[in-house]
């Protein structure tokens, strides 16, 4: 009895004693996943998305203890999204959606999952994908129009966008696109019971979109032009020191002169300048001050409207322009958003997307090797650029084989990847490394930011072999590098405001400006130069077009510069003829 008692004490015993290690087992691998899931989002957050991307992937395997399996896998998503792995990203956020069906988070799934669609073209797909998504308040309504009407609002064939109305004919967002891209195209291709039966559907303003398909020309002396620049009157002091907004003093003056040579040439500009006041320290008064200045009687009966340059100034101004019918540009931006939605809208400028497209489409013209690097910068802009580029690369037969986005604290990298050698000569010079020679045909670097573009050039220089670089004409203005290293290496630059130093017709404004002023502003970004080119291709098309010139200056083709060779209006109301330019002995020319 006493040993079976023993026995049974024993067993018991042992029961309690592996529940007690299986629950202390359980308790410590739950705290090893809580760490490493920790560690993973330190990596997503200071940007090291290879790191976190390994992390995260430990943490997607299933362990009944692991907790953090789905948001792995969306943050594994994210890093992908975020290193222009758009197929990894795609799989993997379809892979939750296949795996997790029920989880909570299943609307940011879709979203990011509908947003890569978008981003590949694929708009029906994309379009499928947001009819799942539960817009459960005002603020995710919001942000899946803003979503759609940003994508949608790039399709300029209106055959498309009739097959999207036809599959989502409740969808007030590509009912108005499609009745806008009717509107848009030739008077005599539009079709106009489509139109019509839009318009009705969606109770749309039929003058708006009756407007557009064939605006009578309106030809006044003088034309009235109205600039929103931020002048900051206030805080200007005569004297001979730069200003903080010299750059807007520069371009206002450019437009100052054109309007006189226009007037010896027959054309009547009255240019009224309105000052925006803008402060980045009270955002509300800029605010405010756009406010006051849209009540304007005067500016309500202008031609023209120039501007505003600031992101957050610009809504109220296009809501402003599209309810009177006023046109508006912005002389230097390349931001398509100015554009949005409003038809009288348009970017002297090519956008970032056209830029993308046009070096995707000049690598391809030039290169045998046909392999080649995407490298971009933090700031919103770099990413617009960089995708753009990816997308066409693809379409003419480049192979992007690395895309990757550097931060300040990630810069370092760049020369990590390009130029860490791997052998030697007997001096000790690299003659090889972990990229190999040869190895890719080009570097597109979608960035403005010296901290990206000069370490991609001291990477390129120190390979020693054909890679070339594509960037963009601001870098000309960067003093630490030195302008032989770009003509040594054959750096080509997107460069819309490139001027002929020696042509006749820039010698003139030179000399011009200097008679004014006493001397002449040497940065290669020049904004006086800048300014009067843009005046006088707007002077001369209000002149031969009227007040509406924009479908003509489109259906126009190539439109001769003055200081510029010339210009090429897009259906997207961007310049897409600009030139591509380097350095051949010691001189800047563009690329035929």
């Amino acid at each position: 009895m006493k040993r079976m008692i023993s026995r049974l004490f024993a067993h018991f015993f042992l029961v309690f004693l592996t529940l007690v290690l299986s629950a202390a087992f359980s308790t410590t691998n739950a705290q090893d996943f809580k760490k490493q899931y920790k560690n993973a989002k330190e990596f997503f957050k200071d940007g090291k998305y290879n790191l976190a991307m390994e992390s995260f992937k430990l943490l997607m395997v299933y362990d009944k203890n692991n907790p953090y399996i789905e948001y792995a896998s969306f943050y594994y998503a994210q890093c992908a999204i975020r290193q222009n792995f758009s197929a990894v990203a795609r799989d993997m956020l379809l892979q939750i959606r296949r795996l997790y069906p029920e989880w909570d988070q299943m609307n940011e799934v879709n979203y990011w999952l509908a947003k890569i669609y978008f981003d590949k073209g694929e708009y029906f797909q994309g379009m499928h994908i947001l009819t799942e998504v539960k817009q459960e308040d005002l603020i995710e309504q919001q942000e899946i129009a803003l979503l759609k009407r940003n994508y949608l609002s790039r399709i300029t064939d209106p055959e498309i966008l009739r097959m999207m109305w036809e599959e989502y004919p409740q969808d007030a967002d590509v009912g108005k696109l499609l009745a806008r891209a009717i509107a848009l195209q030739p008077y005599g291709k539009q079709d106009k019971a489509l139109l019509d039966s839009v318009v009705l559907v969606f109770g749309l303003p039929r003058d708006k979109y009756v407007a557009l398909t064939s605006p009578a020309p309106v030809f006044k002396d003088p034309y009235t032009v109205s600039v929103l620049f931020p002048f900051l009157a206030s805080t200007l002091e005569p004297t001979p020191n730069k200003k903080q907004n010299q750059l807007i003093l520069d371009l206002y003056e450019g437009m100052r002169m054109a309007v006189d040579t226009l007037f010896r040439q027959g054309t009547n500009i009255r240019l009224l300048a309105y000052d925006t006041e803008r402060n980045p320290m009270e955002p509300e008064h800029s605010k405010e001050t756009i406010k006051k200045l849209l009540e304007s009687t005067e500016l309500k009966n202008t031609d023209l409207i120039i501007g505003p340059i600031f992101r957050e100034e610009l809504k109220p101004v296009q809501e402003f322009s599209e309810k009177n019918w006023i046109n508006m540009i912005n002389p230097v931006s390349s931001n398509s958003e100015y554009i949005g939605q409003n038809p009288y809208a348009m970017l002297f400028q090519p956008s970032l997307e056209t830029i993308g497209v046009r070096s995707a489409e000049l690598l391809a013209a030039r290169l045998k090797n046909k392999k080649c690097m995407v490298l971009y910068g933090d700031a919103p802009r770099d990413s617009i650029l960089a995708a753009s580029f990816e997308k066409r690369a693809s379409e003419v037969g480049l192979q992007v084989v690395w895309a990757e986005e550097f931060r300040k604290e990630t810069a370092e990298r760049i020369i990590s990847i390009l130029a860490r050698p791997t052998e030697f000569d007997e001096f000790k010079n690299p003659i090889q490394f972990t990229m190999k020679k040869d190895s890719i045909g080009a570097v597109f670097v979608a960035s403005d930011a010296p901290l990206v573009y000069t370490k991609v050039i001291s990477s390129v220089e120190a390979r020693g072999d054909s890679v070339l670089i594509v960037g963009s004409e601001t870098w000309l203005d960067n003093p630490s590098v030195d302008l032989a290293k770009y003509e040594k290496l054959h750096v080509m630059f997107a460069a819309p405001n490139y001027t002929p130093y020696f042509g006749q017709p820039f010698i003139n404004f030179r000399r011009a400006y200097i008679r004014s002023h006493g001397s002449f502003p040497p940065e290669y970004m020049n904004y006086t130069k800048i300014g009067f080119e843009f005046m006088m291709i707007t002077g001369r098309a209000m002149k031969s077009h009227g007040v509406y010139f924009q479908d003509a200056l489109i259906q126009a083709g190539a439109v001769p510069g003055v200081l510029t060779k010339s210009f090429h209006f897009s259906p997207m109301r961007d310049n897409m003829g600009f030139p591509f330019v380097y350095f051949r002995h010691g001189e800047l020319v563009a690329i035929e």
